[in-house]
């Protein structure tokens, strides 16, 4: 058995994605790896403007996780002409701002088709590989959204609670076949991601609007998150070497903390009891006396 391992990134072109291809491919250089690096298709360019190109050890490939089409097809090609997939890294993801009041069905079937449904699927594609080959990695990208939620991110921490639930489920499902499944949770990151966070179409108008019962909500919480986020030790390469340090451990945990955010969070949920703990987070909400004044 060759001792190469193919490893396949989702949203590779941006973000943490972007600093987990930097980091493999500096892993390269310890490691015998083939990287199939994907994007959606406009943002293959992202790619060549990084400086990261194609060569015989690295393909970059075309694939928007939620058109299954796609999904059957790069798993197709990897299997037939690598083996198949030894380690998945579910990293590909969407950000909604919004209350739940505020989230369309639509917008809400959207949000969990890709932070949930589709790398759930991507990763049933690759499962049958790895368990005849009796070894693998499902590394998914979680949050710490997925351990709490936050007011105005009800559909994301909804996406990342569905993701960790099957994960766990997945985890003990495939450990017979010595395929291990772990999810990442970071915190805040330092980076301008949360300025790029679409609103839906209802919280766009009252985020907009003085008079609307909302509008303190998500005042208030844009300037809290963007402030922790320009504030965060965490960083999108801090978070990619932890994804590279579960590739090189034999037997990874089902849960990495990403920052140091998501150790303290994960702590107050353990240590206070829960209805303290719910009373303590939201007495901590910036300004909440203001909030349902209008």
């Amino acid at each position: 058995m060759s001792d190469r391992q193919v490893v396949l990134v989702t949203g590779a072109s941006v973000g943490l994605g972007l600093a987990i291809a930097r980091r493999l491919l500096h892993e390269q250089r310890k490691q015998n790896l083939h990287l199939v690096l994907t994007a959606r298709a406009g943002s293959l360019h992202r790619f060549g403007e990084q400086g990261i190109v194609e060569r015989d050890d690295v393909w970059i490939r075309p694939l928007d996780i939620t058109d299954a089409e796609q999904r059957v097809c790069i798993v197709n090609e990897i299997a037939s002409t690598l083996g198949g997939v030894d380690v998945l890294i579910n990293n590909a993801g969407v950000v909604y701002r919004s209350c739940v009041e505020h989230v369309t069905e639509p917008e809400r079937l959207h949000q969990m088709n890709i932070n949930f449904r589709s790398p759930i699927e991507l990763t049933r594609c690759v499962l049958p590989g790895m368990r005849q080959k009796r070894r693998g990695k499902i590394i998914n990208i979680s949050s710490v959204g997925g351990m709490m939620a936050m007011p105005t991110m009800s559909v994301y921490s909804a996406s990342k609670f569905a993701l960790e639930g099957a994960s766990e489920a997945l985890y003990y499902e495939v450990k017979p076949w010595n395929v291990s499944v772990t999810l990442v949770q970071p915190g805040f990151m330092r980076s301008d991601a949360f300025e790029k966070v679409p609103y839906t179409t209802l919280s766009a108008d009252a985020s907009d609007d003085h008079q609307n019962p909302y509008h303190e909500h998500y005042h208030h919480m844009e300037q809290f998150i963007a402030k922790a986020m320009h504030r965060a030790l965490a960083t999108p390469d801090s978070v990619a070497l932890k994804v590279i340090r579960v590739m090189r451990r034999r037997s990874p945990p089902l849960r990495v903390y990403g920052s140091l955010d998501a150790v303290l969070f994960s702590a107050l949920r353990r240590v206070l009891p829960r209805r303290f703990y719910n009373w303590f987070l939201y007495r901590n909400l910036p300004h909440v006396r203001r909030w349902g004044k209008r």
